[in-house]
């Protein structure tokens, strides 16, 4: 049953192996293992939970023992991690799913694993939870936990009004009745704030933003969403002219607002950013468009900031909210290199975020060159490609490519997708797993998609595309969780390449510089360049935060991505290092699943129930 830290590289690890057993009755098992594990908790001082965990074993945990998401790792530790804070969270009331996929079933999971597993459904001193277990046989013949997940899901004194919950909506049953004005006027003082500050003030109106708008009003939190752009939607509509999603319907859905039964598979930008326009409205989002940060400066005495915003309008306003939510993008600041002989090359030279549609110009016959082969740089070389110019990509190391209508649907087979299961149960279930587990699984995953798409791949190999799978060979799953990048979803550039229409040029030392009309590699070759587009990818935020808020806020945060010590995301989505400032950003399905968790958080430190990050750092020194 070992399950090790192998090697140089973190959080690469040996999924156990299992006695090829079919067990009878898989709710009994799971009942009973339920039962003694409450049966634990109910004394946490003294509880021995070594009969019913393996050594090696998992708990991954959002916000219901901890108030930030944790994984622990073997069986003394996650013993350790009970004893310190199940005497607080009192977690009870344990009870399994009883319909539908996530009840108790056996699952084979890859070739010589198998494992029993069911969604559980738990109360806490400050709320209700659910979570996940995943039961293996030991050789003994005895099930025991080899991974489990809880996580806080609503707070008992912020219940959101959905369903039977939702409001009444009629003018007197509003605060302060007719006296307090019709819902279009409240919600005329409402977007201006005319009678109040707003409690956090969220930067960008993308994906991230508007998730976390929707998810703050719902638990009772004020939210401004300010952004500088002159539409919701914007961030989307301004990027290249055939930007289309790369992720499917059933996965992007919205918190709350999930997308019409005929809403097209893959989403044009346009749509999409129409899609947001309307979800603000929809959701009654208070959003100040054409809107940036002048200044932003935290009091620690009192737990506030002070920023001053400049509107559209030309005037400034100076807002007072206790949390800044930092939602300007994962992708968002451009990382632009400079070479030697830049500034003499006699064509054209940007940074693919600047691309919008090689039909602006006539491109025909052109040299092209794209520095960079992830998503962008294919989706710019095609897009050059198909307006008649000479394309050539050039890749410095190699990358993970999957296709749109074989590998994308393959990853989401039998969780987000048409027929599925309820969006939100499976938002639970595949953010289950801790992340070292999932990367395991990824490595079986990443090699049935490869035998699917073996022509692909075969035929980049032969035009001499490198590929990279990652040091484990987990794919995507490892790339874009640690790198952010490094991969492709192939959406028609991989066919021209393979059939010679775009070139490969391998550089593994990358550039030299620049000549009047070429581009000069690091192993003496040159290539002849009209245009070269830098899809070289993005900082991290926390270079945006030094830019916009300036050193004295950045250096208290952390950076953002990778994953730290215990295989969780750093910084994002939980405490930042800084006070009353939080990141949020990823895909539209990210967005949505850990939206619910940091608004939880925020929600937390305001009723007095999380001390918030000063104090959570304070103790943990304390320990350490």
């Amino acid at each position: 049953m070992a399950t090790t830290l192998t090697g140089g590289n973190p959080h690469i690890i040996q999924l156990p192996k299992t006695p090829p057993n079919t067990p009878s009755d898989p709710r009994t098992i799971a009942q009973q293992w339920l039962s003694t594990l409450s049966a634990q908790l109910s004394h946490p001082a003294t509880l021995n939970i070594a009969d019913i965990f393996h050594t090696e074993s998992w708990w991954r945990d959002m916000l219901a023992l901890d108030w930030d998401m944790r994984t622990v790792h073997t069986a003394p530790q996650i013993a350790e991690f009970l004893r310190q804070h199940q005497s607080k969270a009192q977690l009870c009331g344990f009870r399994l799913q009883d319909q539908g996929q996530f009840q108790p079933r056996l699952e084979q999971v890859v070739s010589g694993l198998s494992w029993v597993s069911s969604m559980f459904f738990f109360k806490s001193a400050v709320g209700t939870g659910t979570g996940m277990l995943r039961l293996t046989q030991g050789a003994d013949g005895v099930w025991r936990a080899y991974a489990v997940y809880t996580s806080l899901q609503e707070l008992e004194d912020a219940r959101e009004p959905l369903g039977k919950f939702r409001a009444e909506g009629t003018t007197e049953s509003m605060p302060g009745g007719l006296a307090g004005g019709t819902w279009i006027e409240r919600r005329d003082r409402q977007r201006e704030f005319l009678d109040g500050e707003p409690t956090t003030l969220v930067v960008g109106a993308g994906q991230a933003g508007l998730n976390m708008g929707a998810r703050l009003q719902s638990v009772g939190i004020s939210c401004l969403i300010v952004d500088k752009n002159d539409r919701v939607g914007d961030n989307w509509r301004n990027r290249y002219r055939t930007l289309v999603t790369h992720d499917p319907a059933e996965f992007t859905h919205m918190a709350y607002l999930p997308f019409p039964q005929n809403w097209p598979q893959f989403t044009p930008k346009d749509k999409l950013g129409d899609w947001f326009e309307a979800y603000a409205s929809i959701m009654e989002l208070n959003v100040w468009m054409k809107t940036s940060v002048v200044s932003a400066d935290y009091d620690d005495a009192i737990a506030k900031w002070t920023v001053v915003v400049a509107r559209g309008d030309g005037s400034q306003r100076t807002l007072r909210p206790r949390h800044i939510v930092w939602c300007t993008g994962h992708s968002g600041e451009a990382r632009i290199p400079s070479f030697p002989g830049q500034e003499s090359f006699q064509g054209r030279v940007y940074h693919g975020s600047q691309h919008r549609d090689a039909s602006e110009s006539d491109v025909r016959g052109k040299k092209v060159i794209v520095v960079g082969t992830g998503n962008s740089g294919h989706d710019i070389a095609q897009n050059y490609y198909e307006n008649g110019a000479d394309v050539t990509m050039l890749q410095r190391s190699g990358t993970y490519v999957l296709t749109a209508d074989k590998g994308v649907f393959m990853m989401h087979k039998g969780m987000h997708e048409d027929g599925g299961p309820p969006t939100e149960e499976c938002d639970i279930a595949t953010e289950s797993l801790p992340w070292p587990v999932q990367l395991a699984l990824s490595v079986h995953l990443t090699k049935r998609i490869a035998e699917a798409e073996k022509d692909t791949l075969d035929g980049l190999r032969r035009a001499g595309f490198q590929l990279d799978f990652g040091p484990d060979g987990a794919g995507i799953a490892r790339a874009y969780f640690t790198r952010g990048g490094g991969y492709y979803i192939d959406v028609g550039c991989s066919q021209l390449i393979i059939d010679g229409k775009i070139k490969v040029k391998h550089s593994p030392g990358g550039i030299n510089g620049f000549g009047n009309r070429e581009l000069q590699l690091a192993d003496g070759d040159s290539l002849p360049a009209d245009i070269v587009v830098l899809a070289t990818g993005y900082d991290n935020m926390r270079t945006t935060v030094r830019k916009v808020l300036g050193d004295k806020v950045a250096d208290r945060c952390s950076d953002v991505w990778d994953l730290d010590g215990e295989g969780e995301v750093n910084a994002m989505w939980r405490p930042s290092g800084h006070p009353g400032f939080w990141y949020h950003g990823g895909n539209l399905a990210l967005c949505r699943v850990y939206s619910k968790f940091l608004a939880l958080q925020i929600k937390a430190v305001e009723s007095g129930l999380s001390p918030g990050i000063r104090q959570q750092s304070m103790n943990r020194e304390a320990k350490i």
